[in-house]
């Protein structure tokens, strides 16, 4: 049994994408009352993606997490990273005995400054022989509109990963699989930030000729950083998982982090833009915990710390653009 944490655009996705498979029924855990209540009465998630239709007789609706957990085989994990860790306060290690964990969250968790991976190992106690990581590049919009989409599984075990790869995949998703969790994560969690100085270029008038440039820089800053914290033998970022993610949220207009990048460069204030959007960006906590790691590392990331600057020391995203871009190769 499959057990799904999340009911944001992504989790819905994902939701419809497992349930193509004409018999799966999963438990799918859901923190607000009124979008179990839509679900329940109308086959829809009144919140996020509203067009994907259900058939409620395949799913459990759970409000509290553990019972979730406890009543699945397979857990899969798509709530936002900086809402991960106070999700399962009430957890303790001894409930994740014997099952397999699988995270679909694109973003760092801020709380201990770590990829999903590392943390449920760390504070769980989990074998990443026992887990696995789903990466796009993915946008739920186009998911939930069935327009094709390639997806990568990595994990430790070859066998874990082929499994996930089965039910991850549908008439209208492909799937690949990996072994490298780190290197996809923290290129997942960059990818983010990088499409938010991309937005925030674009809210400053910048074309189409410079971000050409700047997303070349970021793909060489995100080499060097995944290649110091995680290096391995093989590892080719020109691929999808890596590249392709990063164009698509740095160019698409479905990226969120992209739309609250143009927000700042329109003059919005972080917790404006926050308000404004009314969904989470994974950039703008991923953006403060890069730049504490890079900074520990010694790694040089002038669009991590442009970000940074920007977003967390209040400087004006004018003249930070204005210097990285001037020093771009």
């Amino acid at each position: 049994m499959i057990g799904l944490f999340g009911s944001g655009s992504w989790a819905t996705a994902v939701a419809k994408i497992v349930m193509e498979h004409t018999d799966a029924i999963i438990n799918w855990w859901i923190r607000e009352p009124e979008i179990i209540e839509g679900l329940q009465e109308t086959g829809h998630n009144p919140t996020y993606l509203s067009e994907v239709d259900f058939d409620i007789n395949r799913i459990n609706f759970y409000a509290d997490i553990n019972d979730v957990i406890a009543k699945s085989d397979d857990l899969l994990f798509v709530v936002p990273s900086a809402f991960l860790d106070c999700s399962l306060e009430n957890t303790t290690p001894e409930m994740f005995e014997g099952k397999n964990v699988h995270s679909a969250i694109k973003g760092i968790v801020p709380q201990t400054n770590q990829i999903v991976a590392d943390y449920f190992h760390d504070k769980f106690g989990i074998d990443y022989s026992r887990m696995s990581v789903i990466s796009g590049p993915s946008h739920a919009e186009e998911t939930a509109r069935q327009k094709l989409t390639y997806l990568t599984v990595a994990s430790k075990n070859a066998e874990l990963a082929a499994y996930v790869s089965e039910f991850m995949s549908c008439r209208y998703v492909n799937t690949v699989v990996s072994d490298d969790i780190h290197g996809i994560e923290y290129a997942a969690v960059l990818k983010n930030i990088y499409a938010l100085a991309a937005g925030i270029c674009k809210g400053l008038g910048y074309g189409d000729n410079l971000f050409a440039v700047l997303i070349s820089n970021a793909i060489q800053e995100m080499e060097t950083f995944v290649s110091r914290i995680n290096p391995m033998e093989g590892r080719n970022l020109d691929r999808f998982p890596y590249l392709g993610d990063l164009l698509v949220t740095a160019y698409s207009q479905h990226s969120r982090n992209r739309m609250f990048g143009n927000m700042i460069g329109l003059g919005y204030s972080v917790r404006g833009a926050q308000l404004e959007m009314k969904m989470i960006a994974e950039g703008y906590f991923a953006t403060e915990c890069m730049e504490k790691t890079r900074t520990q590392l010694g790694v040089s990331m002038p669009i991590v710390e442009a970000t940074y600057k920007i977003l967390y020391q209040n400087a004006s995203a004018r003249r930070v653009m204005g210097d990285l871009l001037k020093n771009l190769q």
